[in-house]
């Protein structure tokens, strides 16, 4: 069973999977940067907003912009769809 493989497809299932792993890893370093926060600073009732909150939020970003690259649709997809809503109008 040799299927050729879209690449327009392949390319998007990429940055999906680049997504993921992304995202899992924000959510096991940032644990444990939480749990050291915790056990150095955070239960002897530490003043001001604890530094982890930093390190989310920055990688937080990033990490939306990457969400938004590999499910909000490329560059091309979205000049299509306008492109398409322009040539509907037109026909009408």
């Amino acid at each position: 069973m040799n299927e050729q493989r879209d690449e327009q497809l392949w390319k998007i299932a990429k940055k999906r999977a680049s997504f993921q792993r992304g995202l899992a890893g924000f959510f096991i370093v940032n644990a444990f940067l939480w749990g050291v926060w915790w056990f150095t600073q955070g239960r002897h009732g530490a003043d001001g907003v604890p530094w982890p909150v930093w390190v989310m939020l920055g990688w937080g970003i990033g990490l939306g912009f990457k969400y938004l690259d590999a499910y909000g649709g490329s560059k091309e997809d979205l000049q299509r769809k306008e492109y398409d809503k322009l040539k509907n109008k037109e026909n009408k």
